[in-house]
């Protein structure tokens, strides 16, 4: 069967938007990018001391659904999805859902208080440290992201800039379900 130019470019692209919805399971097809219940495992419990001294226990977040995210005042993709999660504190904090930041900046709160005011932060940020980091496998580079459930697992990890509304339909799910 002979197949003209057009018939052949629209089917390259068909295959190529495909593949990108398929490789993509944050895009917005129907297939989401939490992992399956079975396969979620306990996220590391840490103790680290927010701005303002206090002690942060991740394990008392259990029975809430948490964005852990790993950032630095210096990094650009951080900056870009620092407001979104302004936003889902507002919006989703009475839903049973926190934003919790671990700055990595080697500069400490010297760097990172100025950030947060300048940014308008509302939610809980502490000062990370390699042992912290190490737990969660290593933080290799930013930002890097988990989403954890309301039983205290790891639900999702997004490594680099990720689209908004990823981080918004995963978030969604996870505070719809209870298991």
């Amino acid at each position: 069967m002979l197949h003209t130019k057009s018939q052949i470019a629209w089917f390259g692209a068909l295959v190529i938007g495909m593949a990108l919805l398929i490789g993509n399971p944050g895009s917005s097809g129907a297939t989401s990018g939490l992992m399956n219940v079975k396969d979620r495992r306990p996220a590391p419990d840490f103790i680290l001391k927010d701005s303002k001294g206090a002690q942060i226990k991740l394990s008392v977040y259990k029975g809430k659904v948490v964005l852990l995210n790993f950032w630095a005042t210096w990094c650009g993709p951080c900056k870009a999805e620092i407001p979104w999660f302004v936003e889902f504190e507002s919006k989703y904090k009475g839903s049973g859902f926190a934003v919790l930041g671990v700055s990595m900046d080697d500069d400490g709160w010297k760097a990172v208080r100025p950030f947060l005011e300048q940014a308008k932060m509302n939610y809980t940020v502490m000062l990370g440290d390699d042992a912290t980091a190490s737990k969660f496998g290593g933080i290799d580079s930013l930002p890097q992201t988990f989403l954890i459930d309301r039983q205290g697992r790891i639900a999702a990890k997004q490594m680099g800039l990720t689209r908004q509304t990823t981080y918004q339909e995963e978030i969604v799910e996870l505070l719809r379900t209870t298991n």
